[in-house]
């Protein structure tokens, strides 16, 4: 499968099974789409040779000797599988669904409770369709047992401390941390802690401590100030960003910029969310990642297909200033352009995701597993709890089943091993089932791919070394 596109001046092809990215001149992109639009993707030298004679000689964009040289770069590219590659992947899916599976990461859900009071909040300000609750250290202990006991031989697995907001029961944290701390060495395993945060609770004590314990910290932040408070106030309706834009910096330079990043949301009130993330830049941040909402319809900050030219458009005008910064000494990472060209994701990441309902799990405050945090509440989706392990097994089956080719909207999307076919959350929510896709969704993710690897192009160019 090929995809070709345009943008910001580089001529762009991506083999998709391979990976593989072009940067070609004008002659060489319209020979592929040539090959492609005639079918000769494998055909020989001498077929391709007489088909491009043909059309680009016609259109008098290429001289035969030239026309020769190309044919012999494209074929070339071909036989060292880097063009025009075979799915390797799809062949062998039957045994990737029927792989075993080990718990690797848990979303701990330390608070089902919040001090913010955010429009957006999937979490309904923490309560998650249900009631609002504190994980006790006995409920999180059990869950790290859990964890360690059904792992397998993996070493390093993962704890995200979440919410709600989980600095709302800080204590637990910390004592569940050294908890976790205590089984590495019995167990041969290694923790990586997480933490997310409102940072309306931020003091030094906490800095210190995540900075001793946590791998990666994720502070919430939309951008501009209007915007964020806009959608996240405090429970009394007065804004939150003047509180926890200092503690955010601080943050951020106590761990020399890096593992952490802010996270916002941009929303139909904000589309012009480009202007959110050169804020956050400006401010000193250089791990930036703002997200699209999702929401229904009928919300007034929901994106809706209306919005998508106009939102298409920014990514667009993000990947341009980054260049622009970039060259000026001003970088900054931005999640969603963040993709590895040379190596990427293991093939299991590729074809599924993030793992929900197998490899990764959330737990409720009062011990019940769910698939992910966005499916808490969902009771049909309850797979068991702390004191019985997974006692659905029937709903981690049917995520093991759940991959880029269990969805026909993937199949021949050219963005399938980047997004793995996007959230199951999304999914169900638009469409009841996990083997769908968020369609919306589909449309920011494959612009948000073209970005990445024209900004790959972009800083090679700047630096063809690297």
């Amino acid at each position: 499968m090929i995809h070709q596109y345009k943008n910001n001046g580089y001529n762009i092809v991506l083999d998709v099974n391979s990976g593989a990215v072009h940067v070609v001149d004008d002659i060489v992109y319209d020979a592929i789409a040539c090959m492609v639009e005639n079918g000769l993707e494998s055909a020989s030298r001498e077929n391709v040779t007489e088909m491009l004679c043909e059309k680009l000689s016609a259109d008098a964009k290429a001289g035969a000797e030239e026309i020769h040289e190309i044919v012999d770069e494209i074929c070339t590219l071909r036989d060292d599988g880097m063009l025009f590659t075979e799915d390797l992947y799809e062949k062998s899916i039957e045994v990737f669904q029927n792989r075993e599976t080990v718990v690797k990461a848990l979303c701990l859900h330390i608070a089902h409770d919040c001090n913010l009071k955010c429009q957006y909040c999937f979490a309904e300000e923490g309560e998650y369709h249900g009631r609002r609750a504190l994980m006790s250290f006995e409920v999180g202990k059990k869950a790290l047992d859990f964890l360690v006991a059904n792992s397998g031989q993996r070493v390093n697995l993962e704890v995200d401390f979440f919410g709600g907001e989980p600095l709302m029961n800080w204590q637990v944290v910390k004592d569940l941390v050294a908890y976790g701390r205590s089984l590495e060495k019995p167990y041969n395993k290694k923790f990586r802690f997480t933490l997310t945060t409102n940072g309306v609770l931020l003091n030094d004590d906490v800095i210190a401590f995540a900075n001793q314990e946590m791998a990666n910290i994720v502070l919430s932040v939309d951008g501009r100030k209007e915007v964020h408070d806009r959608m996240r106030p405090m429970a009394g309706g007065q804004g939150s960003y003047d509180l926890v834009i200092p503690k955010f910096r601080k943050v951020a330079e106590s761990r020399n910029q890096t593992n952490y990043y802010v996270r916002g949301t941009f929303t139909h009130f904000n589309k012009d969310f480009a202007a959110d993330v050169c804020h956050l830049a400006d401010l000193g941040f250089k791990q930036i990642s703002v997200e699209p909402v999702v929401a229904p319809k009928q919300e007034p900050y929901a994106l809706v297909e209306e919005d998508l030219a106009e939102v298409l458009a920014e990514y667009d005008k993000l990947a341009a200033e980054m260049i622009k910064r970039h060259k000026e000494g001003k970088a900054f990472n931005f999640f969603h352009f963040m993709i590895d060209l040379k190596g990427g994701p293991c093939v299991y990441k590729r074809l599924s995701g993030c793992g929900s309902g197998t490899e990764y799990l959330a737990v409720t405050p009062w011990g019940d597993f769910y698939p992910c945090h966005q499916f808490v509440g969902q009771e049909e989706f309850l797979m068991g709890n702390v004191d019985e392990g997974i006692t659905n097994t029937g709903i981690r089956e049917e995520f093991k089943t759940c991959n880029v080719y269990s969805k026909e909207k993937c199949k021949r999307c050219f963005a399938k091993f980047y997004c793995s076919g996007g959230c199951a959350a999304n999914s169900y929510n638009f469409h009841r089932s996990i083997h769908d896709a968020y369609d919306l969704g589909c449309e920011l993710q494959r612009k948000r791919v073209e970005c990445a690897i024209m900004l790959k192009a972009a800083f090679a160019e700047e630096n063809p070394m690297h």
